[in-house]
């Protein structure tokens, strides 16, 4: 039986992350939710990766939850609503695991991205997507609250309140098109596995501490509470990557260019 998560190294620097339940456009089950934890931890470890693209095999990226796959809820020794607290614990935190990584995250969004799809994609930190994605909360739908991991954040963040507001309310399905222009994904094209790792390996050029540092202060810098303590944070951040060697060796290159 196929791994419901592919690993691929197609450079030592760049990993892709392929959810494999092609069959399910990729719904959330335990052991799929699982297989990401693990991976995810692995990657905070990796000091060779300095990029990772997560994508999904075949017609989606992601459709959410598994509605149909066995709830681990029901066993482990706890009663709901403390089981089911845990579970919902353990699919959210998989946003905050992507958000905290050092390495820049890229989603190739092919397809259906929706309810738990779209907070994942919403959480990575540049999403490209095929002409064929489909982004939609559905959480709402399903006779929950519309809010939920992590898109009640992340969304307003990537389009603005207003526009969030609506997705989330509504859990109208926007096209790759409307998405584009929302800002929610910043790239269509044909092939966004192809664009994804492109954009991967144009980052692994930069400089290793700079692009690390750069996802921190951008995701810091959205909860700054003026242009003052932005800047500090900055300033910081500019002086540490000035000590690494990297900008003499990126400066000497572009000075034996002119």
């Amino acid at each position: 039986m196929p791994p419901v998560l592919e690993v691929a190294r197609p450079t030592p620097e760049i990993i892709v992350l392929t959810l494999n339940r092609p069959d399910k456009l990729n719904a959330l089950n335990y052991e799929l939710v699982e297989a990401l934890h693990t991976e995810l931890d692995a990657l905070a470890a990796d000091n060779e990766c300095r990029v990772v693209v997560l994508t999904g095999a075949g017609r989606g990226f992601c459709s959410g939850l598994d509605l149909g796959a066995p709830n681990p809820e029901e066993s482990g020794g706890t009663e709901f609503p403390r089981s089911g607290m845990r579970w919902q614990e353990r699919i959210a935190d998989l946003t905050a695991k992507i958000h905290r990584l050092r390495q820049p995250v890229i989603a190739a969004v092919n397809g259906a991205a929706y309810g738990g799809g779209l907070g994942i994609a919403a959480a990575c930190d540049i999403r490209v997507a095929a002409p064929s994605a489909k982004f939609c909360t559905q959480f709402i739908k399903l006779g929950l609250g519309g809010c939920d991991i992590g898109v009640s954040y992340t969304l307003p963040r990537l389009i603005g309140a207003g526009p969030a507001f609506d997705l989330i309310l509504t859990a109208r399905a926007v096209d790759a098109d409307e998405a584009l222009r929302l800002g929610l994904v910043s790239r269509v094209t044909e092939n966004c596995l192809f664009e994804a790792t492109t954009i991967a390996e144009t980052l692994c050029v930069y400089g290793k501490f700079g692009v690390e540092s750069t996802k921190q202060v951008l995701w810091a810098n959205l909860e700054a509470s003026s242009l003052e303590s932005a800047l500090q944070l900055e300033n910081r951040s500019q002086i540490l990557a000035s000590t690494s060697g990297e900008m003499r060796e990126a400066a000497s290159k572009i000075l034996r260019k002119t």
